[in-house]
């Protein structure tokens, strides 16, 4: 019994699409970014990121790396990304991230961060006015285990300018006191935030008062 060979060969192609690695699970995003990457024997580089997804980023690179060579990457914004080479091009090579789940999930909130900034209103264009505070500390939460002292700038019913060495990365969600705010920007001694609740005006004075 003979067998056609056209639609065989049609299934075969179908399937060699489907298996191919091009034909990626999480949708990449142009982001522009300049960093440093770090190869298994600890020598460092600058890098430049092309894109990046939850699930793999590409990369410009001075150096020529191997196929599934481990490397660290640090970029603003966006703190450390770690994976192995899936791919060399001319110029860079790709990798495929190795994050836990919280990890890639966290990096999806960021890239989304990251992607919509320019709707954020910038330092000339507040929503509201600010008000200037006298000089008071109040703690800043960064995260379940690391919770800080920084001092109040001033505040409108959006957000706070606060003083404070710390450097969390952009889009990072902050408690400042008991108020949930994001960080939108760095000034010369600390941070711009952004309120994620809607304040009473008189209840925020008091707070800040």
């Amino acid at each position: 019994m003979s067998v056609n060979p056209v639609p065989f060969a049609r299934r075969a192609a179908a399937t060699a699409t489907k298996l191919s690695p091009d034909r990626r699970r999480h949708r990449r995003v142009p982001l522009t970014l300049l960093g440093r990457f770090m190869r298994a024997n600890k020598l460092e580089y600058p890098c430049k990121l092309n894109d990046i997804s939850v699930g793999g980023a590409s990369l410009m690179s001075p150096v020529t790396l191997s196929p599934k060579e481990r490397v660290i990457a640090y970029f603003d914004h966006i703190g450390g990304i770690e994976g192995t080479v899936a791919r060399l091009f001319e110029g860079g090579f790709a990798i495929q991230l190795v994050a836990t789940a919280h990890k890639r999930e966290k990096l999806a909130a960021q890239l989304t961060w990251l992607i919509n900034r320019h709707e954020l209103p910038s330092i000339e264009e507040r929503r509201h006015d600010r008000i200037a505070t006298p000089p008071r500390s109040m703690p800043l939460k960064l995260d379940d285990k690391l919770t800080i002292d920084c001092r109040i700038v001033d505040f409108s019913l959006s957000g706070a300018a606060i003083e404070t060495n710390a450097r969390p990365q952009l889009g990072t969600e902050v408690l400042l006191g008991k108020l949930r705010a994001r960080v939108v920007r760095y000034h010369d001694t600390g941070l711009g935030l952004q309120f994620l609740d809607v304040q009473q005006p008189e209840a925020l004075r008091r707070y800040f008062g």
